[in-house]
């Protein structure tokens, strides 16, 4: 069912290979949208586009004039822009003392003005109302040991969304946040390697599985379309986790050496 025919959209965080950028613009593409994946390698954009009939721009989120850019040739290309998807991040896991100023500085750049930048640009150009979807985490919620510095980022741009929600709803901009746990992508390769390291978080979640990017970019449709009367939230897809809890460190090196 084509949900979000006539709608333009704009992925941003899509240029990783099979990563939930990616997933969720082929479903907005089912889905009946026309679709622009953005992000900071030219030939996996190009790949993808040329693969799905879509476009893409190049685009690296911490820089202000390229989000700027980014969203004026979506205006171009497609004549508005109604949707807007931000899927950057980086997963560092490092404990707290050990986080040095450059990492901190390079997670606040990419998981909080960036972002920023880009709801900006976003609201300044959707002149005809639409839909601004930020994905998050569910560790922006509850606890993951060695995480501060993305889990504090994720969280201040989820009160960001919220405040612009409130903001700009009489212009008929909705804004939301998706939150998942632990999903299968690139960025957690290295975890899903490890089945009983999966195994641990699984036994966490109420619906006795990890999420997929699947899940994720279902969310996503539903919060693009015009029948989302929803605004300023932070959608739990996490399968429950966050009535819980993730594992502790000490738990996960049991239950791998186990």
């Amino acid at each position: 069912m084509e949900t979000l025919q006539h709608k333009s959209a704009i992925v941003l965080g899509a240029a990783g290979k099979d990563n939930m950028g990616q997933e969720i613009a082929k479903h907005f593409l089912r889905a009946g949208a026309k679709v622009m994946v953005a992000g900071r390698k030219e030939s996996v954009l190009a790949e993808f586009a040329e693969a799905h009939g879509c476009a893409y721009a190049l685009c690296d989120i911490t820089d202000k004039a390229q989000v700027e850019a980014l969203v004026d040739k979506a205006v171009e290309v497609f004549g508005a822009v109604h949707i807007g998807v931000n899927a950057t991040g980086w997963g560092l896991m490092k404990p707290f003392l050990d986080t040095t100023p450059e990492e901190l500085a390079a997670m606040t750049a990419l998981q909080f003005h960036g972002p920023f930048y880009f709801l900006q640009a976003l609201v300044a150009r959707m002149t005809q109302g639409g839909s601004i979807i930020q994905i998050s985490s569910a560790t922006a919620t509850i606890m993951l040991d060695n995480h501060a510095a993305y889990m504090g980022t994720k969280a201040g741009i989820d009160h960001v969304v919220r405040a612009v929600a409130n903001e700009f709803g009489a212009r008929g901009i909705r804004v939301n946040s998706i939150s998942p746990g632990l999903t299968d992508t690139p960025m957690t390769t290295g975890a899903f390697s490890m089945p009983k390291m999966v195994e641990a978080f699984a036994r966490e979640y109420p619906l006795g599985r990890v999420g997929t990017k699947q899940d994720v970019a279902e969310a996503a449709v539903w919060l693009a379309n015009d029948a989302c009367f929803m605004t300023g939230q932070n959608l739990q897809v996490n399968g429950g986790l966050t009535l819980r809890r993730n594992p502790r460190s000490a738990e996960i090196m049991a239950a791998i050496s186990g």
